[in-house]
């Protein structure tokens, strides 16, 4: 599992593995977010397949697309902590995005991730005809979101589907990315040890098709 901030690539060159990127964001430590990780990633190591966790809060990911940001990817020089990220992208077969659901959307260090990381020439390019080029195409998309309210209130007002329009298809179809999974696990604040517990080991049979074993 690699959590630093020198690139080092997947250790596979052979392409046989399942390369697998984790974007988590949570800052508890306890959170059913962090708990969903470590299952993965065991998941991933016990199929002998590759896995890369990039904890955003422990990184201390900067996540405000600035006008120093826009002036050197106008020119094409990608800042090293945007190019940083891209490399992993760009080397994963598999992406798991996990992250609570505030005020109906992505807390903001992974809006700020994919306002930053998500840009212009790496993962979409508009041509002078206006046509829209898709970059990052082959890369299975995986999204897990825990949320406070009850399930039930959501998936009635219409919440849940509005939130899968924007992010499934306005940010990863998008770019070419295949939305393999996305899954929202409500009325988290109030569920029992043994609720959680059951969250966590329906992973098992989720990625089941996604790591085979080597």
């Amino acid at each position: 599992m690699e959590t630093t901030k020198a690139y080092t690539g997947f250790k596979d060159k052979n392409g046989e593995r399942i390369k697998h990127l984790i974007v988590l964001a949570h800052p508890d430590p306890k959170s059913l977010s962090v708990a969903y990780k470590d299952e993965i990633v065991q998941l991933t190591e016990d199929t002998n397949n590759e896995v890369v966790v990039r904890d955003l809060y422990n990184l201390g990911f900067h996540p405000v697309l600035s006008m120093q940001d826009f002036g050197a990817l106008r020119k094409g020089e990608i800042p090293d902590d945007i190019k940083l990220e891209q490399d992993y992208i760009r080397c994963a077969d598999l992406i798991t995005f996990i992250y609570p659901i505030w005020w109906t959307g992505m807390p903001a260090i992974m809006k700020g991730y994919i306002d930053r990381v998500f840009s212009r020439g790496f993962a979409y390019e508009i041509t002078g005809l206006g046509e829209l080029k898709k970059l990052l195409e082959g890369k299975k998309i995986i999204i897990l979101n825990n949320f406070g309210m009850p399930f039930e209130e959501y998936e009635k007002n219409g919440m849940l589907e509005a939130m899968k329009k924007t992010s499934d298809v306005g940010i990863f179809e998008f770019c070419g990315m295949q939305i393999e999974a996305h899954h929202f696990f409500g009325h988290i604040d109030a569920s029992s040890k043994e609720e959680r517990s059951a969250h966590v080991k329906m992973l098992s049979y989720l990625y089941e098709k996604f790591l085979p074993a080597h």
